[in-house]
């Protein structure tokens, strides 16, 4: 399968994951109690993690002369893991 495919689905396979857990995550939101308060702490705390850490593992790809498009997948990879162990806990 070419490239351009294969990044493709892995697109189109991210966005279906992150759409699920956004439903996944407002439906627990909206039901209220412990559950919503602490679903609203750990996806605050996740995404500044992620963020942290796909800065990291991009600004160290560059530095040491990976590449652009080298570095943005390495970049991609803490948010995807997240995404990935998020629909499985709410899906769970």
């Amino acid at each position: 399968m070419s490239t351009f495919l294969k990044n493709w689905f892995e697109a189109a396979r991210f966005a279906t994951d992150m759409q699920q857990v956004v439903t996944l995550r407002m439906m627990r939101l909206a039901a209220g109690g412990p559950l919503a308060k602490t679903e609203c702490q750990r996806m605050v705390s996740e995404k500044v993690s992620a963020f942290g850490e796909a800065q990291g593992v991009m600004m160290a790809a560059l530095i040491t002369g990976t590449g652009l498009e080298a570095a943005a997948v390495k970049a991609y990879a803490p948010y995807r893991r997240t995404v990935r162990a998020n629909s499985r806990r709410l899906r769970g």
